[in-house]
């Protein structure tokens, strides 16, 4: 699939959308990234939202915002190695691929697509453990931060 700068290429108005838990250990990846792109970019022009596990609570910002692209950072089981990233399509496979959340985000990123016309893409992290109560890998966490940081560079910060 496209690189990052290809996804953000030509789109405006983006959302970034981190999903994840902070007490299950490596799936706190998606919210990582979101709350250290909050810090980082400071453009009108990006919505950054740390949509915890429910990213459906977060579908009426998403849409008022109007934006040309929705990405959506997550831990997802993809059967790669621990902090392996992947970009996928949230519409296909992946999409349901994370049951630690409420609705299958391949629902969530098509309900969006329709009400906007924006394009959707799912960035991925291959977590290692998702236990209860655990604090995210040193790995998880650099990840993140490589992730977030990349982001900012591409927008601009």
């Amino acid at each position: 699939m496209n690189t990052l700068e290809e996804i953000f290429s030509g789109k405006r108005r983006i959302v970034i959308c981190g999903i994840g838990n902070d007490v299950r250990g490596d799936d706190a990846f998606g919210v990582l990234v979101a709350e250290r792109l909050k810090e980082l970019v400071k453009n009108p022009e990006v919505l950054v939202l740390n949509c915890g596990e429910m990213p459906e609570s977060y579908v009426g910002k998403m849409t008022a915002f109007n934006p040309d692209l929705v990405v959506f950072v997550d831990a997802v089981h993809f059967g790669g190695e621990i902090g392996e990233l992947i970009i996928a399509d949230p519409l296909k496979t992946l999409g349901e691929a994370v049951s630690t959340h409420g609705l299958p985000l391949r629902i969530v990123a098509g309900y969006i697509k329709e009400q906007t016309g924006s394009d959707v893409v799912l960035i991925g992290c291959q977590p290692g453990s998702t236990a209860l109560f655990e604090e995210p890998s040193e790995l998880i966490r650099e990840r993140a931060e490589r992730l977030a940081e990349l982001i900012a560079k591409i927008l601009g910060g």
